[in-house]
């Protein structure tokens, strides 16, 4: 059990080292030009330290370094044996890690220290293994033929990968898809967000100590629209895989239509449904899930069911208990071991969040609890967990991704105006059913237009299962042995077999 206080925490992270130049073939170094930015912690606005301001070059460098790399066969050339060695070393680094990534997790973009503690870092490790062990447990195919052919089909690596993912959760969701990436062969340029960099650059450090081979897996930090914008159109690149907005995954696939064509798989935004019946076998339950799927990690997750469907004949007891999950959940220091709920990101995401709390009282909604800052004596960035009421699903906070603790409760008469309410988003990420019926929960599950449906519950995951969305939700899936489909490309040889 870990005892440390939040006064531990606090001496930990003056100490702390921050390295926020690039990595480029095995080496830290400053982007080209020499430009930087100043990163902030949304904690308390304490200055973390200069990050390199990564430019088209950077990229360049970077994308020139892993295709030589690529060619010469130095990782995907090694024999699966080798590489799930490396990987499961890797693995085992970052949780010898665990307390020095956590840190910088939560000083860099808010989330309390006792999650990145115990939820971030592990899942991470426990990714990289899981691809790992996962090498050699892939086999190829040989197609029925005639006597005189022979047929193989065979998966080869994509050659040179581009990442870019998100600041909500930034080891996880480098882990997702570096894990099958590296797995495969390739070779990867990461670019995090530059609101969380710290944790991917060290993660790429424990990598080149894990003995990934210098070249193979590289990380340019920098802007979206410098750095991101380099690294998807780059003629050198083969396929992309980007983990954010939906309107940055728009670029993403016009950027592939102005270079290379380059495969792109978008994980975007969601607007889940949360659906609960009169006849759902625990309300309390049902309730404190949504609050707590909801406000974890400052509601800062594309896949929280942030609208909530219930049955008007239970929705004064339902709301009565969200109200009072609400109050468990307000925020507080993220280096205090007993916090729920963190810091958001920075103000430019505090003040998106406050501006659609307004926009939905100026469109008739009512708050049943939350709705303003919090700590701001701090100099951090908080909000406190904010429930909607008098919500209809076509306003905007009921349409529109918030990306913070902001849950709308939406009434529904009967079955078939839940469906069409859950399924009217131009969203289709998550879903959720509460009911005590089989035949209700599996009929209206199999109705959801959504990658993931849980019945009965929310919070069930695990790196075996695919992630990823419909509609405007993205392309393609994190996670499991589907992943690879991203990263590999099929390959079909014919042997000619004579008599």
């Amino acid at each position: 059990m870990d005892t440390r206080t939040s006064a531990d925490w606090h001496a930990a992270a003056a100490t702390l080292a921050f390295d926020g130049r690039c990595l480029i073939g095995g080496q830290r170094r400053a982007s080209l030009g020499g430009e930087t930015f100043a990163k902030t912690s949304p904690v308390d606005g304490r200055l973390l330290g200069p990050v390199a301001r990564g430019q088209a070059a950077d990229v360049d460098l970077a994308v020139q370094q892993a295709r030589a790399a690529f060619e010469r066969g130095d990782w995907a050339g090694q024999p699966p044996a080798a590489r799930k060695k490396v990987l499961q070393a890797w693995a085992a680094l970052i949780l010898q890690h665990q307390d020095e990534l956590a840190l910088l997790e939560t000083l860099d973009m808010g989330k309390p220290i006792q999650y990145s503690r115990s939820v971030d870092v592990p899942a991470t490790a426990r990714c990289i293994a899981w691809y790992g062990e996962a090498i050699d447990k892939l086999y190829d195919e040989v197609a029925p033929t005639g006597p005189h052919a022979l047929a193989l089909v065979t998966r080869e690596p994509v050659g040179v990968v581009g990442v870019i993912v998100p600041w909500n959760y930034p080891m996880i969701m480098a882990a997702w898809k570096l894990g099958p990436a590296l797995a495969a062969g390739n070779s990867v340029v990461l670019k995090p967000s530059e609101k969380s960099p710290a944790t991917a650059l060290r993660l790429a450090e424990l990598a080149l100590q894990a003995g990934l081979p210098e070249g193979v897996l590289h990380v340019v930090p920098g802007y979206g629209h410098e750095a991101g914008a380099a690294l998807a159109l780059h003629p050198d690149v083969d396929a992309v895989g980007f983990t954010g907005s939906t309107r940055v995954g728009r670029r993403m696939l016009a950027y592939a239509a102005e270079s290379n064509l380059k495969r792109v798989y978008n994980e975007l935004g969601g607007k889940s449904a949360f659906v609960v019946f009169d006849d759902a076998p625990d309300l309390a339950r049902a309730a404190r899930t949504a609050a707590g799927c909801v406000f974890f990690n400052q509601g800062e997750s594309c896949n929280a069911p942030t609208r909530v469907l219930v049955q008007r004949p239970v929705l004064d007891g339902f709301l009565a208990t969200l109200q009072a999950e609400a109050a468990h959940w307000q925020p507080g220091d993220p280096l205090a071991p007993e916090t729920r709920m963190g810091a958001l990101v920075d103000r430019a995401q505090l003040d998106t969040v406050l501006g659609y709390v307004a926009k939905g009282l100026a469109e008739g909604g009512a708050l049943a609890c939350g709705g303003e800052q919090a700590r701001a004596e701090t100099g951090g960035f908080y909000v406190r967990p904010t429930v909607f009421t008098g919500v209809a699903n076509h306003q905007t906070v009921a349409r529109e991704e918030i990306f913070g603790p902001v849950l709308c409760l939406i009434p529904f008469d009967d079955e078939a105006e839940a469906i069409r309410l859950a399924n009217d988003s131009p969203y289709g990420l998550q879903a959720s059913v509460w009911s005590g019926g089989l035949d209700r929960a599996h009929r209206v599950s199999r109705a959801l237009k959504a990658g993931t449906v849980h019945v009965n519950q929310y919070d069930e995951d695990d790196i075996t299962v695919p992630f990823g969305g419909v509609k405007q939700s993205g392309n393609g899936r994190d996670k499991s042995l589907h992943a690879f489909d991203k990263y590999t490309e099929l390959k079909t040889t014919w042997l000619r077999i004579e008599a």
